[in-house]
């Protein structure tokens, strides 16, 4: 008998604990919720160590976990308040992300999850965050439209159930994160670039006019042709000694990735008759972006539900919210799943 296979007649509890694990990539995270509610969340990062060479280094990340997983394991369960005993499930990260630092919090969570004799749920690092919004707004249902803008993936969601999408579109190429970490380093911030180059537009003003979308119907996103008119532009200044303000460069990308992402997903609302949008993924921490679509959706007459900024970021909370779903379909992992590097948008949880 497989270790999934123990739980099939397991009564699923409506409120369940469940302690969640996330290193996917530079962040080694856990936390415990209680249904929807968040008991704890820490997060120990090696961001820092990370930027001194410009981005992350997977063998330094993996090591970072290693050294970091049952630190934060520990200060979850303490700082939520409860025994061992009391965890229902355990829910782990299985991909999309760096393997080997993948493998270090999914080991970790196969050994605890078989000590504690509680099943395992292998959650979908997108669908985790995906999932961050249920646990902002507790009565949260579907259908609704999902904006996901994260540093692998950018689309417009129609959440259907609460275990599946339609996707409306998707980038064709850069997603929105890779395109702020790209802008970044044309001007010469550090790492990691999303904050860095929303810090510099705070001083500027949106006033150069770089293309904002895929010249296309539909939902789809181009972000190649914004990273190209941002370096054409700085090159070409610089090749002619010709002053420009570095931050009106950032306040005008800005505006340019996030100004379509909120037109889009407001466009799906309406088109889809849905009155609420929830937002997933690191980009959505960007307060520009917060502040645009919670101003187009009130123009609309949408609820606009965005999770706080430490809930948009890698964390292992919305990985146990994930799981809080899949543990009620049973959707529970044996002990000889293995990580995935790749996982495709729209696939369903690991069994």
């Amino acid at each position: 008998m497989g270790y999934a296979e123990r739980f099939s007649d397991l009564a699923v509890k409506d409120t369940p604990i469940i302690l969640g694990i996330e290193s996917s990539c530079d962040e080694t995270a856990s936390a415990v919720i209680r249904g929807r509610e968040i008991l704890s969340s820490v997060i120990v990062s090696s961001a820092a160590e990370q930027a001194k060479y410009g981005g992350v280094v997977p063998e330094i990340a993996s090591r970072a976990h290693t050294d970091a997983i049952s630190e934060a394991v520990e200060g979850a369960v303490k700082d939520a308040g409860i025994s061992l005993s009391e965890i229902d499930a355990v829910a782990v990260t299985y991909g999309a992300g760096l393997l080997g630092a993948l493998l270090v919090g999914l080991s970790f969570a196969k050994s605890f999850a078989w000590t504690l004799d509680v099943p395992l749920v292998c959650v979908d690092h997108i669908r985790g965050h995906l999932a961050a919004a249920y646990l902002t707004d507790k009565a949260l249902k579907p259908p609704f439209i999902t904006l996901l803008a994260s540093g692998g993936h950018t689309a417009i969601l129609y959440t259907k159930s609460y275990d599946e999408f339609e996707i409306l579109g998707s980038t064709r190429d850069d997603a929105a994160g890779e395109a702020f970490d790209k802008a970044a380093r044309v001007l010469g911030l550090p790492y990691p670039g999303g904050p860095n180059v929303e810090r510099l537009a705070r001083e500027g003003k949106a006033c150069i006019e770089f293309p904002k979308m895929f010249k296309g119907n539909g939902y789809d996103f181009s972000y190649s042709g914004l990273k190209t008119a941002v370096l054409n532009y700085c090159h070409n200044k610089e090749q002619r000694k010709e002053a420009y303000s570095r931050a009106d460069v950032a306040a005008s990308f800005q505006s340019a990735a996030c100004d379509v992402l909120c037109e889009r997903a407001v466009r799906a609302a309406i088109e889809k008759g849905c009155d609420t949008i929830a937002v997933g993924g690191g980009v959505a921490a960007n307060g520009y972006l917060r502040e645009s679509l919670e101003k187009m959706c009130k123009a609309k007459g949408i609820r606009c539900v965005i999770p706080e900024k430490k809930y948009c970021t890698d964390n292992a909370a919305m990985i146990a919210a994930e799981g809080l779903i899949q543990y009620k379909n049973r959707n529970f992992s044996d002990l000889s799943v293995n990580a995935c590097a790749h996982i495709p948008l729209g696939k369903k949880g690991k069994q």
